[in-house]
């Protein structure tokens, strides 16, 4: 399903405003995962040898900004597109390296609703109804390509070419 136009309208809104701390926005994203789901942070280098999230780790900033930054603007395109566009190079990286840390599918879950609770607390009374539905779908369409491209990954990993 490709987003409506008022969808579109709803995460490009969104997104221009929470382009403006993308910082902010982003580790509030990384400490609802982290909350929601602590073993988590076992799948990051950066974070196995401490008991708390680390606000300050540079490590984690920048790949907050990274993960939040591609979701967003995945979704702020969608409609135009008529799918999700991430170049494929980026694709095939993404899928290798979820199945490399050991993600599932139920895991994209967790992020979702992380995701969703990150736009309505930057949104405040801007947030609606319309604007959860029109972000949980342009997500459900970035981790169905994402969870594609590790199915893609794991069949090549289990039948490696003689």
């Amino acid at each position: 399903m490709v987003l409506t136009e008022k969808q579109e309208a709803l995460v490009k809104e969104s997104w221009e405003l929470m382009k403006q701390d993308i910082p902010l926005h982003s580790l509030r994203l990384f400490t609802l995962i982290l909350e929601k789901a602590p073993a988590a942070k076992d799948m990051f280098s950066f974070l196995r040898d401490t008991d708390e999230i680390p606000q300050n780790n540079p490590k984690l900033r920048a790949h907050a900004a990274k993960v939040f930054k591609l979701t967003c603007e995945s979704a702020a395109q969608l409609r135009e597109k008529g799918e999700v566009v991430i170049a494929d190079t980026t694709l095939k990286w993404l899928g290798s390296v979820h199945v490399q840390k050991g993600v599932l599918a139920p895991h994209f879950e967790v992020v979702k609703e992380a995701l969703l609770r990150t736009i309505k607390a930057a949104m405040g009374e801007k947030w609606s109804e319309e604007m959860n539905d029109a972000w949980a779908e342009a997500y459900d369409q970035l981790a169905a390509a994402i969870i594609g491209e590790m199915q893609a990954e794991a069949a090549v990993s289990s039948n490696p070419i003689s």
